[in-house]
């Protein structure tokens, strides 16, 4: 008995949070007039509205900017954040503790109040208008750098100190055997980097001004605002759509690390 009701309530969670989505995608091809409707599915099939989205603006060429910003920032979190949670989790040096403590601070404070600063910065160094502008300010994440130290931490030390004794150096270590012991947690940072930096909307806004280097979520956000989808819903909705399917097939593909991590390691420590 009690697993069936737990079952039901998973079943009513799944529906609870899976509704939405699956109604959003099965409108972008119903006709216009039938979005509004309480039916699930049209009764005519049309791809009415992604061929507005295609013919309107340069979605495929938005979406290539994006995929380099993403993947540039997400490596560079990566390759970063392991080096510093490493030395903060297995290193011994003086202000180590200090050094963990301001960025734990810098978490603490809001984007907006950097906002100014960073902006005024990247227009001082002429990265406006350029895919510099959208990675370089990005390429380190405190969070990253939590989520990987309290993984380094429950590392056998026995395992570092053997192989420093071999004459493995630090960076051999990290690569050789702190990685590959730790990729549940290298996963769900890069996976919480990837979805962060893929639906970052404010900070492109304010650097890019050309077309021709917009990301996608820019240029989706000004084609559903800004007239392009001529205030119909369906063009609006099938954009959004097309937004959403990398992060869906990113978690889809990694989610048995991302799961295993929040639930074995994760923040624990």
């Amino acid at each position: 008995m009690k697993k069936t009701l737990g079952y039901i309530a998973l079943f009513i969670g799944l529906i609870a949070f899976a509704y939405p989505f699956v109604w959003m995608v099965l409108a972008t091809f119903k006709p216009e007039v039938e979005i509004g409707s309480l039916a699930p599915f049209p009764s005519v099939w049309s791809l009415d509205s992604y061929r507005m989205v295609f013919e309107t603006i340069p979605i495929g060429r938005a979406f290539l900017n994006s995929l380099i910003v993403v993947a540039s920032v997400t490596c560079s979190v990566l390759f970063f954040g392991t080096t510093t949670a490493y030395a903060l989790a297995k290193l011994k040096w003086k202000g180590r503790e200090t050094a963990f403590n301001i960025i734990l601070f810098t978490m603490m404070v809001p984007f907006m109040v950097m906002l100014i600063p960073l902006y005024t910065l990247v227009v001082s160094l002429g990265w406006t208008d350029s895919l510099i502008g959208l990675i370089v300010p990005f390429m380190m994440n405190a969070t990253a750098i939590l989520i990987l130290r309290q993984s380094f931490l429950t590392l056998p030390t026995d395992i570092l100190e053997a192989a420093r004794i071999d004459g493995c150096s630090e960076w051999r270590i990290l690569f050789t055997i702190v990685w590959p012991l730790s990729i549940p947690a290298i996963v769900t940072a890069g996976i919480l980097v990837f979805i962060g930096s893929w639906n970052e909307v404010l900070w492109p806004m304010m650097v890019i001004r050309q077309e021709e280097w917009m990301t996608m979520p820019q240029m989706v956000a000004l084609f559903s605002v800004g007239g392009g989808a001529q205030s119909k819903l369906g063009p609006q909705l099938a954009a959004a759509v097309l937004l959403g399917i990398p992060i869906v097939v990113a978690y889809l593909y990694f989610q048995k690390h991302f799961i295993s991590s929040l639930a074995s390691t994760g923040l624990k420590g």
